[in-house]
């Protein structure tokens, strides 16, 4: 009886106080996880991985797809990808760590910091290779136009030939040959995106610290911002780094004959069709996207010491003088690309090779993101629809997620 009148007390319960319907919350897995599966299910890229940051805690790391062509090994988000011009912003950040040591200033004219390059030996110089700086350079305004003439840094065997040198042609080899060439526009007049100038940047590295590159932005960079895996890559598939993802050149479909001459057989584009041991300084650098996160949450101090100081900070983010106001509010400084937003800044760089493809954001409410893909759309429309909608499924997850993780999830990667 009593058992009886318990299950009628429940029902009348039910009956005046209705089921309330409890909505499960979404977490950054919910998320992104589909998201990020059809994208690369629609642009048939074979293999990512994605990190996130709110604040200075990493919330979310996953891989997708497989580290090989066989399938046996799937990505972790520690795999180590190619970042093609995400490599950029770890070298400027390198170049504005060396000026807030002092060992560098911004309008430092850039070849009086490369007495190696002896400008008064060059016949026919456009004297205004004389006034460009190391400010121009990061902003892309020294004046190099590669939709005007051509990128330098994708001619590596007619460059070293037209110089009588071994092929595949080096940074300083590149160097030499476009000092003999005519600049584009005024020094300092207007952005033109140039993979040459920081190229330019490395080697002022270089002469500067007196180490190679890598070491060098090791010291100054990657080391305080404890990263300790992130590598310069190689161009051939023999030479894969250990942990680095296989890159796809299916799309491109085609195989070309290589830089280094004693390849004789056809070689795919992603392994030996460009010299990325050149790009050293613009587009070599090999990192997982927990690495990019490390990096991206260092520059400012949102984690730990930060990278820079105010000044540097300041000077990276401002809009060039010569700039126009935007009409969309996104604009070029010292490298990244920017938009105003609130009382702070959005940050981001892309970056694309055959076989690459990657992003990297830091935004103005705590966020930060990385995304690193084995392919690329190979069509240049395909490409930026890609970017595009990779960047906005970031900013769609983020406003669906309720249930953010309260433990850093950094210590769990090396």
């Amino acid at each position: 009886m009593i058992r009886g009148l318990t299950w009628i007390a429940v029902f009348f319960a039910i009956a005046i106080h209705p089921c309330r319907v409890v909505r499960a919350e979404t977490t950054p897995t919910d998320a992104f996880d589909g998201r990020v599966k059809a994208l690369m299910l629609k642009y048939e890229v074979p293999a990512g991985a994605v990190a996130v940051t709110k604040d200075d805690r990493l919330v979310y790391a996953q891989g997708f797809g497989f580290t090989d062509r066989d399938g046996a090994d799937a990505v972790r988000p520690e795999t180590l990808f190619r970042i093609a011009s995400v490599s950029k912003p770890i070298t400027c950040v390198a170049i504005l760590r060396l000026v807030d040591v002092g060992q560098l200033k911004l309008d430092d004219r850039a070849f009086d910091r490369l007495p190696q390059f002896n400008l008064d030996d060059v016949p026919e110089l456009d004297e205004r290779l004389r006034t460009v700086t190391i400010r121009q350079l990061l902003e892309h305004s020294g004046g190099w136009d590669r939709d005007v003439e051509f990128d330098p840094m994708f001619r590596a065997v007619e460059v070293a030939q037209e110089l009588h040198e071994p092929a595949p042609a080096r940074p300083d080899t590149v160097i030499r040959y476009m000092l003999r060439s005519k600049l584009d526009s005024e020094p300092g007049a207007r952005t033109a995106y140039s993979n040459f100038g920081y190229c330019i940047l490395g080697r002022v590295i270089e002469t500067v610290t007196g180490k190679n590159y890598g070491q060098a932005v090791q010291e100054l960079v990657l080391g305080p911002a404890g990263i300790q895996r992130m590598r310069l890559g190689k161009s051939r598939l023999a030479e894969r780094a250990p942990d680095e993802v296989w890159y796809d050149d299916e799309v491109v479909g085609e195989t070309t004959t290589s830089v280094f001459p004693d390849d004789r057989d056809p070689v795919s584009w992603c392994y030996g069709g460009f010299h990325l041991e050149a790009m050293d300084a613009h587009g070599g650098w090999l990192a997982s996207p927990i690495d990019l996160m490390r990096f991206a949450t260092a520059v400012d101090g949102r984690r730990g010491t930060a990278l820079l100081t105010p000044d540097s900070l300041r000077e990276m983010t401002q809009r060039p003088s010569y700039a126009p106001q935007p009409t969309d509010g996104a604009y070029m400084g010292l490298c990244w690309n920017l938009r105003d937003a609130g009382q702070d800044k959005n940050w981001w760089h892309t970056g694309s090779l055959p076989g690459t493809s990657s992003l990297l954001v830091r935004t103005h409410h705590g966020f930060a993101w990385a995304a690193v893909f084995n392919d690329r759309p190979a069509k240049a429309r395909d490409r930026n629809a890609f970017h595009e909608e990779l960047d906005a499924l970031f900013w769609q997850a983020i406003e669906e997620i309720d249930a953010w993780p309260a433990e850093d999830l950094f210590p769990h990667f090396p």
